[in-house]
């Protein structure tokens, strides 16, 4: 399988974006212990992970990134569930009959929504660098920078033919 730069590109966006996603889910925690956690183990958790221990967000800060996040949670799911429901009417391109324009119309329906997806999560991550300050900013941007540097997951391994 070949790869082209607009193919790495969009692999290094998708990863960014999944990156960014899973910094407000664990930005949007709740206060309090994560179930399942290890006896033992250190008490009670801010609910924000590893970004907001290292942010040193306040109390107030903490607050409003929740605030945000919530406000956003609502529209992102019901786009999920948007997803979700294309996926689940795709047609079986194993049933014997292939429909290219079906195939075609469920891709670019399901690429729209992603679209909406990555652009409401930029906007809610530009209201949450609102809430920062200089010096948190400066230390998310080495953050992101360090996560570049790692690149990109590889690549899956090669499936094996289904006969």
């Amino acid at each position: 399988m070949k790869f082209s730069w607009k193919k790495i590109g969009m692999i290094l966006g998708m990863s960014a974006a999944v990156l960014l996603a899973a910094a407000v889910v664990v930005l949007s925690q709740g206060p309090g212990p994560r179930p399942g956690g290890f006896p033992g183990g250190p008490g009670p958790r801010d609910g924000l992970g590893p970004l907001g221990r290292e942010l040193n967000l306040t109390d107030d800060q903490k607050a409003q990134v929740k605030k945000i996040a919530d406000s956003f949670r609502e529209t992102e799911q019901a786009l999920h569930d948007q997803l979700r429901t294309l996926h689940q009417s795709e047609p079986d391109p194993m049933s014997g009959a292939f429909d290219e324009a079906a195939v075609r119309a469920a891709a670019e329906a399901r690429s729209k929504i992603q679209i909406e997806l990555e652009v409401s999560h930029a906007k809610m991550m530009s209201q949450i660098a609102g809430v920062l300050t200089t010096e948190q900013k400066t230390q998310l941007a080495a953050r992101h920078q360090q996560m570049r540097r790692m690149g990109p997951p590889p690549p899956p391994p090669p499936r094996e033919e289904p006969f």
